[in-house]
């Protein structure tokens, strides 16, 4: 399968170094290598900087909003925008 990698450069002069050596190709060079380090199960390292943690916080409606009637409000609404809209085709010139 042909895909294309962005190496970071000491990477790249790694492993160009060691194809260089061992009268390899880089293509070669660099399976083998994905390989070894699938192979032995561990994982990159973890970055510097900590975990994004979300803190939830209880939050509900404000007063008199009533949860069980929000379908009722969008479909006021949007009965409004239909009616503003048939207004505006109706009384341009």
């Amino acid at each position: 399968m042909r895909t294309t990698l962005t190496l970071d450069d000491d990477l790249a002069d790694a492993l160009a170094r060691i194809a260089r050596l061992e009268d390899r190709s880089l293509k070669d060079v660099i399976n083998e290598t994905i390989r070894r380090g699938l192979l032995t199960g561990e994982r990159p390292a973890e970055s510097a900087r900590p975990a994004f943690v979300v803190h939830p916080e209880a939050c509900g409606f404000l007063p008199g909003v009533d949860p069980l009637r929000l379908n009722q409000l969008v479909d006021e609404m949007e009965v409004d925008r239909f009616v503003r809209e048939q207004v505006q085709v109706h009384t341009k010139p």
